[in-house]
């Protein structure tokens, strides 16, 4: 019976071999590597890198794509909201003999530590899914997601540009990125009304110390009027902290580089007595 698309769950399934064979080039999957499917649909992209791989494990929240997923041998089904899993322990379990509610064994000979994550990302809940990921960054090797093409065009977006803003900066202090493919509508059925593109987020080896938290609070406030020198926003913010350090705030949130952001927020942390994460 054929699979029919849910909105509800943000659903396009992809359908274009020339894009799924660019896409598996661009992931480059070794056997024995430990990977991470986050909805794999009706398995396009499944299949091509479980065949690569030897297994796969995948997290599916539609129950009835999740049974079909079940009936592959090579197939590890985590049948969740991407957001409920916790990513730490996926990695962890990888290695144990039983699974158990994970659904399935580790792919034999499974030597890497840490976790590959792959994915067509609902563009309805897209930017959670980073930010959830964000917090499982020390388990993770890399990630390649198809996203819509406006929000990848917003993660790598250098500063002065009109794309550059609270995304930009909450991905950048943590990950090197890359937009490497394309996507048109055509290649999914059904065809979103939107361009998609993959990205490729690599964790940075020695990322500063800092609390994301206050980095996150920070750069929300700078972005709350994108429009205004940052005397009005994040000026009066920092006069509320108590921060007695340099800071030009003559500038608008978009004119300022990821690593200024970075900066205030380690000087940040002393005076509001907060911990490095």
């Amino acid at each position: 019976m054929k699979h029919i698309a849910r909105k509800r769950f943000g659903q396009h399934f992809l359908t274009d071999g020339a894009i799924i064979e660019s896409i598996v080039q661009a992931i480059a999957p070794k056997p024995g590597q430990r990977m991470v499917e986050i909805g794999p649909g009706l398995a396009a992209l499944t299949q091509p890198l479980v065949e690569r791989l030897g297994h796969l494990t995948v997290i599916e929240l539609d129950r009835d794509l999740a049974q079909r997923l079940r009936s592959h041998g090579h197939l590890t089904v985590i049948e969740s909201d991407v957001l409920k899993v916790d990513f730490s322990h996926v990695n962890s379990a990888w290695s144990a003999p039983d699974l158990g509610a994970l659904g399935g064994g580790p792919a034999d000979g499974a030597t890497a530590s840490k976790l590959r994550v792959v994915g067509n990302l609902p563009y309805n809940i897209s930017t959670p899914i980073l930010f959830h990921l964000l917090d499982a960054v020390d388990v993770i090797e890399d990630q390649h997601f198809m996203l819509q093409k406006e929000v990848i065009d917003r993660m790598v977006a250098k500063p002065s540009t009109a794309a550059f803003g609270r995304l930009s900066v909450m991905l950048q202090w943590r990950y090197a990125m890359d937009n490497v493919l394309l996507v048109p509508p055509e290649s999914f059925d059904p065809p979103p009304r939107v361009n998609s593109a993959v990205v490729r987020m690599v964790p940075l080896a020695r990322p500063p110390e800092l609390n994301i938290a206050l980095l996150s609070e920070l750069v929300q406030v700078a972005f709350s009027q994108r429009r205004k020198l940052l005397r009005h926003t994040l000026g009066r913010w920092l006069e509320e902290k108590g921060f007695g350090g340099a800071f030009d705030v003559q500038r608008r949130a978009e004119e300022v580089p990821v690593s200024a952001y970075v900066e205030l927020a380690r000087q940040l942390q002393p005076a509001a007595g907060v911990p490095c994460d």
